[in-house]
């Protein structure tokens, strides 16, 4: 996963206000549910009875560990540090797990949804771009605004709520079997956002907005007087007044008032002088905060208009308290008990969760990586958040598998990711020595949690324990576009050397590449983009071979190292109805390697290769090949060579159910 893209939303809009319309449209929708329930609740019975009798198992559980790398875990398993993946293995099997093209956490588990390659189900990477104005959009998801409105003076009353559009395609394996009454309960699985009907429960993750919608915006609130640039938040400042301190936090548009701008919530610190607590006021409540403590959940409502609220939830931490004060706000998450957008299925199994066991992150990207690569947090901190995270969603699993006697229960823990992701430069003793051991203890911590959900195995269950992609050091940073540009590949506008973001400034009456996102570079193809100059075809294929001989083995000079490993046309890796909307050319960056910031985002700079001088020192947006996932099953599964697009089918299998045709996995167990 990558924190790149913190502003790059699903798009504006929020289901605060429910039209008359709708009301009376969903009186009429629950008559005719009751009416028709005897006939569903006899066919629901039928179904069952029969699933039943084709089922091989009661139960199987997915605990997904994101990022988990084989290496590490074959490592730490050696020196006795994972006493409970050594047992599941040697009572079962251990594979390493292979990954998609690209191996990007998005990608890799809506295969594992669908059981499909990216050409079918349409996820190629975290963003794709506006075939008219080369813009980056969010690959995932995208809200769309309420059709109608009524003007009243500046008051906009919306006809209908905003739609939310899942661009995944292809079916999930637990909605397949939930057509066959087999339930299941999907916890955090990426790409569940917008999350679907079925027969089951879900809580939705990764593209997951947040209050603002965006992918996760912190805020930092500071008495200092400098504002450096910031990515992925924001810094504002604190105001004397009196004995206090003001703020304002910013929440989400006020749709409701033509020209009302961005809601806001005012704010009060008292901080007394040579203590290092402060007391907030917000939102008519007030909380005591002792600094380097992280507040619990604090709830927040944004007025829009008298007696319409939207409704989120935030965490506070004191930084500093002398000389200087300074206030983190995490991102505002979406309100698990009073959701703005729809985050779980049914509507109320999140206001359940929260009232059950407490309020929750429920932004996509919980874990704030872009707070501690801008240094609005430290390592201490960061640290705590992601555990406090991840002890959120141990607890839904250990609930979800106490109420979960027969179907599928899938729970994905980000932590493994994300701690990777921000402390790989400290492993091995490479960096920090206070910091050198985080790795090895996250990796014994995914060994306790496997340990509790082996407890949950009996006869009648089956265990998957996997990974989506494994993990390397990212050291150094390609610019692709800037090479493109040095090559006469890309041109700029003028007798420009450098481009703003979103390729402000590019011809592209001259270019015939670019690059955009983590792993992709396209082909500015005529008749595909507005711009477009390269014809299709003879023309197109021969630019592709061109660009994959001069890029594959790209030398980086200064460390005489070799920063691409491979470039692979993608109509060579799979077939599909999406096919045409995938990057024409995968990146396969060797270890150390991976595309730069700037590049991701459409933006030419000096420099091809330079270093990355970020927290984020960990990725696997290398060459798939280079790092493959983890695969540990209760029982020895068939396979020598299993792929995460097996994981659907073979659920389908366990259940009794033959896989569908269009699947390209199989079952990792053999017919019996």
């Amino acid at each position: 996963m990558s924190p790149l893209f913190a502003y790059i939303g699903p798009g504006a809009g929020f289901a605060f206000l429910g039209s008359f319309l709708s009301l009376i449209a969903s009186f009429f929708l629950t008559a005719a549910s009751l009416l028709l329930w005897p006939f569903r609740a006899g066919r629901a019975m039928i179904r069952r009875k029969l699933s039943l009798r084709r089922a091989k198992i009661r139960r199987i559980i997915f605990l997904g560990l994101d990022g988990l790398d084989p290496r590490l875990t074959e490592r730490y398993m050696a020196e006795g540090k994972m006493p409970n993946f050594s047992r599941l293995k040697q009572q079962g099997s251990f594979h390493r797990l292979r990954t998609t093209f690209p191996a990007l956490s998005p990608v890799a588990w809506s295969t594992f949804a669908t059981g499909v390659s990216p050409a079918k189900h349409n996820i190629f990477d975290f963003l794709n771009r506006s075939l008219k104005t080369y813009i980056p959009e969010l690959s995932a998801s995208k809200v769309r605004p309420a059709q109608g409105v009524l003007r009243i003076g500046r008051l906009r009353l919306p006809f209908s709520r905003p739609s939310v559009e899942m661009r995944r395609k292809s079916e999930s394996f637990w909605k397949i079997l939930g057509e066959h009454s087999v339930g299941s309960t999907i916890l955090r699985v990426p790409i569940t956002f917008p999350p679907e009907d079925f027969n089951g429960r879900l809580l939705s993750a990764m593209c997951t907005p947040d209050l603002r919608g965006t992918q996760g915006s912190f805020t930092l609130f500071s008495t200092r007087l400098e504002r450096p640039e910031t990515e992925g938040g924001c810094r504002c400042p604190l105001r004397r007044s009196g004995e206090y301190l003001e703020g304002s936090l910013e929440g989400p548009d006020n749709e409701l008032i033509d020209g009302a701008g961005t809601l806001a919530l005012p704010f009060r610190l008292a901080v007394r002088q040579g203590s290092t607590s402060a007391t907030l006021e917000i939102a008519g409540e007030s909380h005591r905060l002792q600094r380097g403590e992280y507040s619990p959940w604090i709830r927040l409502a944004f007025n829009a208009v008298p007696g319409v609220a939207i409704r989120g939830i935030a965490r506070f931490l004191l930084t500093e308290t002398s000389p200087e004060i300074s206030l983190y706000a995490t991102p505002i998450q979406i309100d698990p008990e009073s959701p703005a957008l729809p985050i779980s299925h049914p509507s109320y199994y999140s206001a359940y969760l929260a009232k059950l066991l407490g309020s929750f992150a429920t932004v996509g990207m919980a874990e704030d990586t872009w707070a501690l690569n801008e240094g609005a947090i430290g390592e201490a901190e960061f640290l705590t958040q992601a555990y406090s995270i991840m002890n959120e969603r141990e607890a839904m699993f250990e609930n979800a598998l106490a109420h979960t006697r027969r179907g599928v229960v899938a729970c994905v823990f980000d932590t493994s990711d994300r701690v990777q992701h921000m402390f790989f430069r400290h492993l091995d003793g490479g960096g920090d020595a206070r910091w050198a051991g985080v790795i090895e203890n996250l990796y014994q911590r995914m060994d306790r949690l496997l340990g509790k959900t082996m407890e949950n195995v009996d006869d009648g269950t089956i265990l998957f324990a996997l990974s989506d992609h494994g993990f390397c050091a990212f050291r150094r940073a390609v610019n692709l576009n800037s090479w493109l540009h040095r090559n006469g590949y890309l041109a700029l506008n003028g007798d420009a050397t450098e481009s703003g973001r979103y390729f402000q400034g590019v011809d592209w009456s001259r270019t015939r590449a670019y690059c955009l996102g983590l792993s992709g570079l396209y082909l500015n193809l005529r008749g595909r983009e507005s711009c477009g100059v390269v014809a299709a075809g003879a023309e197109a294929e021969a630019l592709k071979n061109e660009l994959i001989a001069k890029l594959s083995g790209l030398p980086d000079n200064k460390h005489d190292e070799t920063a691409i490993r491979q470039v692979y046309a993608t109509s060579h890796l799979y077939k599909g109805p999406y096919l045409g909307a995938a990057p024409d050319l995968i990146i396969g960056y060797n270890e150390g390697y991976r595309t730069s910031w700037d590049a991701a985002v459409g933006k030419v700079t000096a420099h091809v290769i330079e270093d990355n001088p970020k927290a984020w020192s960990g990725d696997h947006c290398v060459d798939p090949v280079l790092v493959p996932g983890v695969l540990f099953c209760s029982r020895k599964i068939d396979s020598d060579d299993p792929g995460i697009e097996d994981m659907a089918p073979t659920a389908l299998d366990l259940f009794g159910l033959s896989a569908p045709a269009w699947m390209d996995g199989k079952s990792v167990f053999r017919p019996v």
